[in-house]
């Protein structure tokens, strides 16, 4: 009962910004299937290996400053997961940091990839489908989910073109 108040108190107080929620649309969205992400046949090249890529960390553990190299790491925190999806689509060159990532592509809401970032996190949406490590207020490893997400305080930005 008192986290709901709290809530409630929260939003009242400024819940109101940008946030993730999953929408589906036909040959538009992403879906899961046991846990990995199946692009929409439609998709750009860049947009199938996006999800590709995610799949192939997803469930791996969270790590403070993992998965910042160029090889396929054994964990990753939230900029290394996001630098290593953008990275294998080839949108990305190197790593970068979840502040640096305020400043990536263009601004907005991309119509395939967004990058939502603020100062100590970024989470990525691909086709729709959210891939992120934060959960619940806890640093875990990456991972595709539909689950909404408040994005209060996040810049979005997007690669140009997707």
């Amino acid at each position: 009962m008192l986290y709901t108040w709290l809530l409630l108190v929260i939003c009242l107080s400024g819940c109101a910004g940008p946030s993730y929620k999953y929408q589906y649309k036909a040959g538009k969205t992403a879906v899961l299937e046991n846990g990995q992400a199946i692009a929409p046949e439609s998709a750009p090249e860049q947009v199938h290996a996006a999800i590709a890529a995610g799949n192939r960390i997803h469930g791996l553990p969270y790590g403070y400053g993992c998965g910042h190299g160029t090889e396929l790491d054994t964990a990753y925190d939230c900029s290394g997961a996001a630098s290593y999806v953008l990275r294998e689509a080839g949108l990305l060159r190197g790593a970068t940091t979840s502040k640096a990532f305020r400043k990536y592509g263009r601004s907005g809401e991309g119509k395939w990839i967004s990058v939502y970032a603020r100062k100590g996190h970024v989470f990525l949406v691909v086709a729709g489908l959210r891939f992120d490590t934060g959960w619940h207020g806890q640093n875990e490893g990456p991972k595709w989910t539909t689950k909404s997400r408040p994005a209060k305080r996040y810049k979005i930005r997007h690669p140009s073109g997707l």
